[in-house]
């Protein structure tokens, strides 16, 4: 599959052939869909927690006689009943995260590549770099590619005016080729990625 090549003031850069065992599978969404809610589910920290009533701190002596006053039976006033008393099944600390097989994340990004390929809604730019961190240039650069939502990713190495001018724009995320992952990629309208990062994924998937 060949996708023309553009540089960020959008002029003609050539061409560049995208692997079809990477960008050319035919999209499964059962795939998609486990590998979204593996990485949302590792995205939970799990650390939202109650305290029971054996973490209260009250006093440990029985409230009143068991006998002879006419109301219920009660021994602790951590009880969660009684105002000040523990949580009863509360949230406690624990892992959200579930299981899913290595060579399984690593089809659903072949098939998350495809998905942008198939709709056409894949930019390759010859280099994400830019000669000054002005938010306003690289807005007006994108305007003129018709790229206002989109995810940019780049080499090994980020160019550093390029991501502090990107920071600031809304629905854009720029991420180097070793963090692209497939909730990014379906979350965004656009993919743009540099020729540098279209040889590293191919690279990888051989």
């Amino acid at each position: 599959m060949d996708i023309k090549v553009t540089t960020l003031e959008g002029k003609d850069a050539g061409k560049v052939s995208l692997s079809d065992t990477v960008f050319g599978l035919e999209p499964r969404d059962d795939i998609l869909q486990r590998m979204v809610r593996w990485q949302l589910a590792r995205k939970q920290q799990g650390t939202h927690k109650t305290k029971g009533r054996s973490e209260i701190s009250r006093t440990g002596a029985k409230m009143y006689r068991q006998k002879g006053t006419g109301r219920a039976r009660h021994s602790s006033a951590r009880a969660p009943q009684f105002r000040g008393g523990g949580k009863a099944h509360g949230p406690v600390v624990r892992d959200h995260s579930i299981g899913l097989p290595k060579k399984v994340r690593a089809l659903a990004l072949r098939h998350a590549l495809s998905v942008k390929a198939k709709a056409d809604e894949i930019i390759v730019i010859d280099d994400l770099a830019a000669k000054e961190a002005k938010t306003k240039t690289l807005s007006g650069s994108l305007e003129k590619l018709g790229v206002s939502n989109a995810l940019f990713i780049g080499g090994a190495e980020l160019d550093n005016n390029f991501a502090l001018a990107a920071r600031n724009i809304p629905n854009v995320d720029v991420l180097p080729v070793q963090g692209i992952n497939v909730y990014d990629i379906l979350r965004r309208s656009k993919l743009v990625l540099s020729k540098s990062a279209v040889e590293a994924l191919e690279e990888r998937f051989k």
